[in-house]
């Protein structure tokens, strides 16, 4: 007699483990265990995201009226919001370029993890319109955002941080 691997019966029985398996373990939580394990992922540094950085930015109330660069910080794995962290936020505004002190500043996180900075209205630079935001404090891994907007006439960003503690 010889082995067919495509018979009814080892399809079936084939059919009936698989289905079994999801039946047992899906209401579990545990179809994706890897995915469970890992929990959120750290955001990872975007390429010239660094451009025209400057160390430790003054902490400002807002840098200009009209736009606003919004965002949220969070532990990587288990997705905690982190409050009182120092993001860093610079851009080319209508007030000048990215390395003019008028369009550098930070803020600290709020409680739930969220900031939110008013500024001059972001103007295009290498015919992108885009911010720069900064973590570079030490208790997590730095990360540097360029968050480029869909076009010149938003009155507003955002940027994700998923920080990896040091």
């Amino acid at each position: 007699m010889t082995y067919d691997p495509l018979s009814r019966r080892s399809l079936l029985t084939a059919t009936v483990g698989f289905a079994g398996t999801a039946a047992l373990t899906w209401p579990l939580g545990l179809v994706a265990p890897a995915t469970a394990a890992t929990g959120l992922a750290p955001t990872a540094t975007m390429r010239g995201g660094a451009n025209n950085y400057r160390p430790n930015a003054p902490m400002v109330d807002r840098l200009g009226s009209g736009f606003f660069v919004r965002g949220s910080v969070r532990r990587a794995g288990d997705g905690a919001p982190l409050r009182g962290l120092r993001i860093q936020i610079w851009a080319a505004t209508v007030l000048g370029g990215e390395p003019d002190p008028v369009n550098h500043g930070s803020v600290l996180t709020r409680a739930d993890g969220t900031f939110e900075l008013e500024m001059a209205q972001i103007v295009p630079n290498f015919g992108q319109p885009h911010a720069h935001l900064a973590y570079v404090d030490g208790a997590f891994r730095t990360v540097f955002l360029r968050p480029v907007m869909p076009s010149a006439r938003d009155t507003s960003v955002s940027a994700a941080f998923v920080l990896v503690p040091t």
